[in-house]
């Protein structure tokens, strides 16, 4: 008698064991992925920047400085230029101070959450009676940002930097709100990406959408401005530890310098 060999019965494949299957390949790649780009961005992490210090002078395609908002040491005045309010920006206030200089109205400090709320009660006490507005500024929380300039768009008023002021991070997108725009020679105007309220040393992919829709809305912002989103082509490509620092003939090129009068002729 002959000993019976019994093949083991063939697994049946379900529905269900398809799906998992599935999800199970879908899985592993997405921990592949994150892990390459994990991986990839640890060397950068919490490495300072090593761009000149933004103290140093600015020249075309010699554009790109360090950005350090609560300490950043500011550039002297040049010869027979006004001083500059302040020397670096561990001096100036943690938030947006408003206040009236004559006949404008001017907005000094970083640009912290809850500030457009704080603007619209500045405006109800103080009225909307201003002609210009003044910015100086390292930047800050870009909602807030936008929230102001577009207030200021509806009052039309008009934005200016003088002599010695910044305009830095979040900041341009209130001087995109002006009617009519204007940046001394010895103003400076920078740009840079941005955390969009996701502030985090993880890989841009763990927040990706969110990214993606604050961009969005920035570019569909400033078109709404009459500002040339290309601006934002530097942005993009500049991380948020360094500013790319506008020269006069970008800033009249993507128009955050204008004058309505001149767009007429």
């Amino acid at each position: 008698m002959s000993d019976e060999i019994k093949l083991p019965e063939r697994r049946r494949i379900t529905a269900k064991s398809v799906i998992y299957g599935v999800l199970g390949v879908q899985l592993v790649l997405a921990v592949l992925l994150m892990g390459g780009d994990f991986w990839r961005a640890i060397p950068t992490i919490g490495l300072p920047s090593t761009q000149p210090r933004f103290d140093q002078p600015v020249n075309p395609g010699d554009q790109t400085r360090r950005y350090r908002p609560a300490d950043m040491p500011l550039a002297p005045a040049r010869e027979g230029s006004p001083q500059r309010p302040f020397t670096s920006t561990s001096d100036m206030p943690t938030r947006l101070v408003f206040g009236r200089d004559g006949a404008g109205l001017t907005m000094t400090g970083a640009i912290s959450a809850g500030d457009a709320e704080r603007f619209e009660t500045f405006l109800k006490a103080e009225g909307t009676d201003f002609g210009t507005v003044r910015l100086n500024s390292p930047g800050g929380s870009v909602s807030d940002a936008l929230l102001i300039g577009q207030r200021l768009r509806q009052e039309n008023l008009d934005t200016v930097l003088e002599a010695g002021d910044i305009c830095l991070s979040a900041c341009p997108y209130i001087l995109a709100s002006g009617v009519a725009r204007t940046v001394d020679i010895d103003a400076q105007v920078g740009v840079h990406q941005h955390f969009f309220d996701v502030n985090t040393v993880l890989p841009a992919f763990l927040a990706v959408e969110d990214i993606q829709r604050g961009q969005g809305a920035v570019m569909a912002y400033l078109n709404e401005m009459g500002v040339d989103p290309l601006v934002m082509q530097h942005a993009l490509v500049t991380p948020p530890d360094e500013i790319y620092v506008l020269v006069q003939s970008e800033l009249s090129d993507y128009r955050l310098i204008f004058t309505p009068d001149a767009a007429v002729e």
